[in-house]
C-alpha cells in the first residue's frame, strides 16, 4: 500500500493587531530578513490566552504597553504564512487605538503606518493583504 501525504498545511497561531492611530493609520511590521509587511502580533505560547500573547509581543516587539481591556476581538482569520512556506498562520485579531510612539525591537525591522484604505505600496503578507485589511474595510470604522 504506499504511503499518503497530508496537504493540509502545519498551523501556525498568533495574536495580532490591527493598530491604529488618531489620524486612522493602521501599523504594518516587517521582520528582520524578510519581504512582506504584516499586523504586529506574533506566536501564542502554550497555556496563553491571545490577548496576553498580543500584549506581550507588543512590548517585546514595539515597546508598546497596551491595556488588555483596551483591546476589541474582532475575531479569527487564517491565510498562508508569508515566511514559513507550507505554513498557515491563524490569528486571533484585536483592533487596539493608540496614540502612542512605537520603536521597532526585537526582530523588527521596519514599521510604516498606512491608510487602511490601500497598501500603502508595501509588499503585504497574505493575511494582511488578502484578509485583514479587506475585513477593516468591510466592517471596522476608523476614528473621527
Amino acid at each position: 500500500m504506499p504511503c499518503e501525504f497530508s496537504t493540509t498545511p502545519m498551523t501556525i497561531r498568533i495574536a495580532a493587531a490591527v493598530l491604529m492611530d488618531p489620524k486612522g493609520r493602521t501599523l504594518l511590521v516587517r521582520k528582520r530578513g524578510t519581504q512582506a509587511f504584516m499586523q504586529p502580533g506574533g506566536k501564542i505560547e502554550a497555556h496563553e490566552q491571545p490577548i496576553n500573547a498580543l500584549v506581550r509581543e507588543l512590548e517585546e516587539e514595539l515597546a508598546l504597553k497596551i491595556d488588555p481591556s483596551c483591546a476589541i476581538y474582532l475575531g479569527h482569520f487564517s491565510a498562508p504564512a508569508a515566511n514559513e512556506p507550507g505554513f498557515e498562520v491563524l490569528a486571533e485579531l484585536f483592533l487596539i487605538q493608540t496614540e502612542q510612539t512605537v520603536t521597532p525591537a526585537a526582530e523588527i525591522e521596519e514599521v510604516q503606518w498606512i491608510d487602511p484604505a490601500n497598501d500603502g505600496g508595501l509588499m503585504l503578507a497574505p493575511l494582511t493583504r488578502d484578509v485583514i485589511l479587506p475585513f477593516y474595510r468591510n466592517s471596522v470604522k476608523a476614528p473621527a
